[in-house]
């Protein structure tokens, strides 16, 4: 399967799945002008990736700066289909990085962090930006 590398915008964050390492990063600012449009690629290929693989652990490491409510909106979608997969057998382990003096962004992460049942979510302080 290939990877999916989007470079990152003034709008939009990084994007970098690889599916060899089975390792997910997505990390920056999030508000493209239309979230449901910019993320549906990303939710096709992840959909794509848990069908094709085997349920060897996969990591998600999440680097989110900022994020308007449509982004939002896309990280609960990209947290069912993780849901969804870890449901369905598969390992999957979120880290949740955020700045310590960002309280926003700790309170965010906790909020989807409450929504999981199945995805081990690790919250992790990151510290001197």
């Amino acid at each position: 399967m290939d990877n999916l590398i989007v470079e990152a915008t003034k709008s939009s964050p990084w994007i970098c799945f690889d599916a060899e390492n089975r390792i997910l990063e997505i990390k920056g600012k999030s508000y493209p002008e239309n979230a449901s449009e910019f993320f549906a690629p990303v939710f096709e290929w992840l959909k794509k990736y848990f069908a094709s693989t085997q349920t060897a652990p996969t990591e998600v490491n999440l680097d989110i700066i900022y994020l308007n409510s449509s982004s939002s909106k896309a990280f609960l979608v990209l947290f069912d289909i993780l849901e969804q997969a870890a449901r369905n057998g598969h390992t999957v382990h979120v880290n949740w990085r955020y700045d310590e003096d960002d309280e926003t962004a700790l309170e965010l992460g906790e909020e989807f962090m409450e929504d999981l049942e199945f995805v081990s979510f690790n919250l992790v302080k990151i510290q001197d930006r």
